[in-house]
């Protein structure tokens, strides 16, 4: 293999999100879910998670990112702690945001701020939170104070984490707050995520004309595990377009096609991606299932070994896809037809993998079939891996690991894991070479 080198500029670095990483939010609706019994698994809270906000840790882990050559980072802002009750704003929140960005600038490390990452402040969930269409208004209101308070320190905005997301667990498989069951509710919240995007686009872009502004997309590649039904082909059409095409076709015409809506426009969005954020982490096989409906008559297979025995953990995550670096290739192509010319950062890409045995082989194998991409003509420009340190995942609490450092929770002690590594140099060189290649192949990625 000859060296692949990405080009010049090219932002390499990790993602974080506050709610996963600070410990201590108390005041959104995550933490009141969490108290719940059968919620988390294990009984898991966010209470301490990597203790950026009370231990100050953030400061550590710049310097580790740093240290692994890494020349950017994501991270979120977290919405009950700036407005911990409607229309009040707080100056500590703010000061420890101004903090975490000045931190970033003294590395050299450029910040990519994300403003909404699944969290909603008690308030807002007391009033409906994203099902109703009260909270655009007040979206656009705290986006606009945001960026007037940390826009000295950030132009390079994610308004809203995959929006999907926001609403497959939530409103449609009910597995996360405010765990419904509700397909009609889920379109309504999705049309609200979409017209709150809108707004606050043009909202940052009136505080700060020259920002750079864009969503995170978690995009899933189907496949049909019988290619010749061609009933199982078109359940796989029907979850493609409701999982991957309406929300970015309706960002790139501004129609809100069924299931999303009937026709309606929405004028205001057309054009609101300065860059296009992916997440990307597998694809699904689906077989045709008539018991169900819930989900267009689809079920997933489990996944196919990716040449490695996979452990529990691996075997928990990876049963809801397939390791797939040319779904991958295949995706980032598509967006690059989608929206010619409009840059593509990897907002997310990991694997999760407490013993780091198929860490390396998966960072190789991604960013081969990025490189790939790239030099077929796909304006990518940065990519962030999931994640910087081992944190709370959500509903699997701390037992799925997808850091590149390692998180002792009793001692808050980091170390660093082979794969840390592995993507230092390939940051250093900012390119993947022969020997990098062979040692993510080797045990362990030694």
């Amino acid at each position: 293999m000859k060296t692949s080198k990405f080009p010049d500029g090219f932002l390499w670095g990790t993602a974080t999100s506050a709610h996963q990483v600070e410990g201590g939010n108390t005041n959104n609706d995550w933490w009141a879910w969490e108290q719940v019994p059968g919620h988390i698994k294990n009984g898991d809270t966010s209470a301490i998670a990597c203790d950026w906000w009370r231990g100050e840790k953030y400061r550590e882990d710049f310097d580790l990112a740093r240290a692994l050559n890494q020349n950017a980072h994501r991270l979120s802002v977290e919405w009950s702690r700036i407005e911990p009750r409607e229309d009040e704003w707080s100056a500590e929140a703010f000061a420890f945001y101004r903090h975490v960005l000045s931190a970033l600038r003294e590395r050299g490390m450029i910040p990519l701020v994300t403003l909404h990452h699944f969290t909603n402040p008690l308030w807002l969930r007391a009033q409906g939170a994203w099902e109703t269409e009260a909270v655009v208004p007040r979206f656009e209101r705290f986006v606009t104070r945001v960026v007037q308070e940390l826009g000295d320190l950030c132009d390079f905005w994610v308004t809203i984490n995959e929006p999907i997301i926001m609403i497959m667990p939530t409103y449609i498989l009910g597995e996360w707050v405010p765990g419904k069951k509700d397909f009609g509710l889920a379109m309504r919240v999705l049309r609200n995520v979409l017209r709150a995007h809108a707004v606050a686009y043009h909202a940052i872009h009136r505080v700060q004309p020259h920002a750079r502004v864009g969503l995170a997309h978690n995009l899933l590649p189907f496949n049909p595990a019988n290619p010749r039904s061609a009933l199982n082909r078109l359940a796989v059409r029907a979850q493609d377009f409701i999982y991957n095409r309406m929300f970015l076709l309706a960002l790139k015409d501004g129609v809100l096609r069924f299931p999303l809506g009937l026709g309606e426009r929405v004028p205001e969005a057309v054009g609101t991606q300065d860059y296009i954020g992916l997440n990307f982490y597998f694809s699904r096989r689906l077989a045709l299932d008539w018991s169900q409906p819930g989900m267009l008559f689809a079920r997933t297979l489990p996944a196919h070994p990716w040449g490695v025995p996979y452990d529990d953990e691996l075997l928990e995550w990876f049963g809801k896809g397939d390791i797939d670096p040319e779904a991958f290739y295949r995706t980032v192509k598509w967006l690059a037809e989608y929206a010619p010319g409009v840059p593509i950062y990897i907002t997310e890409n990991g694997v999760c993998d407490r013993n780091d045995e198929v860490r390396p082989r998966y960072l190789i194998a991604y960013l081969t079939a990025l490189h790939r991409a790239i030099q077929e003509g796909a304006p990518v420009k940065g990519y962030f891996h999931w994640t910087l340190v081992d944190n709370f995942e959500w509903s699997e609490g701390y037992s799925l690991q997808f850091g590149l450092i390692a998180n002792d929770l009793a001692t808050q002690t980091r170390t660093l894991k082979p794969s840390a590594t592995l993507y230092a140099q390939i940051a250093r060189e900012n390119a993947i070479t022969e020997s990098m290649s062979q040692c993510a192949n080797e045990p362990n990625g030694q």
